[in-house]
């Protein structure tokens, strides 16, 4: 199977933005109704995160790709996954905060918010707008297994990378 990423968050959170960001497009966001599939990225529905109901459609979905990107906006307070909510699939996780050039972004909180949706993985500080983590982001979803994923971020001494180990704190 070819490698690919389904990228999950709230409604607003900048899954479709971080989509066209990976891409190279530059057209605006629009609001995603359904699943989107593009080369290596499925852009997911936020409702498909926010109401356990549609949990079934992440599930399903998880097993047509490798990967699964768990998207916090570093301008929302609130988490809208549940704790340890990556366990639940057998796919590679990595946490990706987006927003993180905006003013009103609190980056601190935006970490300890997805680490506790990742317990183990990479965590990549992103900004669409600016281009910030969308080279780390490509270059992890080609990794085949999380000992390759964190030798990259500790090879890479990056400060919008880093690696979340509290599965062994």
């Amino acid at each position: 199977m070819k490698n690919r990423a389904m990228l999950i968050g709230s409604i607003g959170a900048g899954k479709s933005t971080l989509t066209n960001s990976l891409l190279g497009k530059v057209v605006p966001a629009f609001k995603t109704q359904t699943l989107v599939y593009y080369d290596w990225i499925v852009d997911t529905p936020g409702e498909y995160t926010e109401n356990p109901f549609f949990y079934k459609n992440i599930m399903a979905t998880a097993l047509e790709v490798t990967h699964v990107f768990y998207l916090q906006d570093a301008t929302n307070s609130k988490m809208i996954f549940p704790p340890g909510f990556s366990m639940g699939f057998s796919k590679l996780p990595v946490g990706v905060i987006t927003k993180s050039d905006h003013n009103d972004a609190n980056l601190e909180r935006s970490i300890e918010m997805i680490r506790s949706v990742i317990s183990y993985g990479p965590i990549v500080i992103t900004s669409s707008v600016k281009g910030t983590g969308m080279e780390h982001l490509k270059a992890l979803v080609k990794m085949n297994d999380m000992a390759s994923m964190k030798r990259y971020v500790e090879n890479e001494q990056s400060e919008d990378l880093l690696f979340t180990n509290q599965l062994y704190s």
